[in-house]
């Protein structure tokens, strides 16, 4: 079924009768009262447009602009420019691997998330800051707040496609979604962008992994050999990395974990300097010692991990050396609300 927020249907009721915000609130009530309360204000604005001759939802697949997609929506298509390009992450559940991705496109009109699953995470490879992408047979879904476009095996993406073009992306939404400031004593399962500030008292060994250099998946080792699904032995496979640390905030601990760039952010080496450690962990003891006591700010989305029965972070954003300054106004400023 396919969702529109209210504010949506209600903009386009005004736009087409010129209704003022206070008639529409006034017939939305009356019909919300004529049916006993059975029904929800969306209903109800629903049942408006549509006796005022209001089309809501114009099309519900194909080509559309980017405000226009709304969650429960199959088969779209939109242009854009890519705004910004995430970490590829690789999980596992009920003892299968998988991999997923993400970057934001915009047009004139809005930017939205586009998922990528499985195989499709591998155009994160391919796909840069200020590429235009048509993006062909996507599902919406709504994620908390936001709606995201998700990639399946039938979904297409051309990457600079040649005739397209994309004006300036939509300036307020541009903007990456600020992070909610939380302590980590009130963190739920359901934040899905959220910043925290805390002191590192705990770092783990970094975890190695073999990718293939040709598709960036992750490989098996059997006997000293690597093998892709796709193409077969690997000699020398490529190398990624995860380092997880415990923060503490005074008010609980969670454990966050760096994947990739994020890991070389968080310690502040090269990629080469951590691909040393691969064969030296010793050598990494004193890395972990030097980063016990550090105050770090960190942003991203928290999970479940269901084997432990906790909730842990997995980082989009570090920042290892917050301003000071601006976390004594941000306190002054809590405090001075509170008064």
């Amino acid at each position: 079924m396919i969702s529109i927020p209210y504010e949506q249907i209600a903009q386009k009721i005004k736009e087409k009768t010129g209704m003022t915000d206070e008639e529409l609130e006034s017939r939305i009530k009356q019909k919300m009262d004529q049916l006993s309360g059975l029904i929800s204000k969306e209903g109800a604005a629903h049942i408006i447009a549509n006796e005022v001759g209001i089309q809501v939802v114009e099309k519900t697949s194909g080509r559309l602009q980017i405000k226009n997609v709304l969650p429960g929506m199959r088969s779209v298509e939109v242009v854009g420019r890519v705004v910004a390009v995430y970490e590829v992450r690789e999980f596992e559940s009920n003892g299968r691997s998988g991999k997923v991705g993400s970057f934001v496109v915009g047009d004139d009109t809005g930017t939205i998330r586009v998922v990528a699953w499985g195989n499709k995470a591998d155009l994160l490879n391919k796909i840069q800051q200020g590429d235009i992408v048509k993006i062909k047979n996507a599902y919406v879904r709504q994620n908390q707040d936001r709606k995201e476009l998700h990639l399946n095996d039938k979904s297409e993406v051309e990457i600079n496609p040649e005739g397209e073009k994309v004006g300036e992306v939509a300036r307020e939404a541009a903007r990456p979604r600020t992070a909610e400031r939380k302590e980590l004593k009130d963190l739920t399962e359901n934040d899905s962008n959220v910043e925290v500030l805390g002191t590192v008292v705990q770092v783990f060994d970094p975890r190695f992994f073999a990718k293939c250099p040709m598709c960036n998946r992750r490989v098996r080792e059997n006997n000293g050999i690597f093998e892709c699904d796709e193409h077969g032995a690997i000699e020398s496979p490529n190398y990624s990395y995860v380092v997880n640390v415990f923060l503490d905030d005074g008010t609980d601990s969670i454990r966050i974990v760096f994947f990739g760039e994020q890991a070389l952010k968080l310690l502040g080496i090269s990629n080469d300097q951590m691909l040393m450690y691969r064969t030296s962990t010793q050598d990494f003891e004193s890395v972990k010692t030097d980063m016990l006591g550090q105050v770090i700010k960190v942003q991203g989305r928290v999970s479940k991990n269901k084997m432990f029965d906790r909730l842990e972070m997995i980082a989009n954003d570090v920042d290892p050396n917050p301003d000071p300054e601006e976390e004594i106004k941000r306190i002054k400023s809590r405090e001075e609300s509170q008064q």
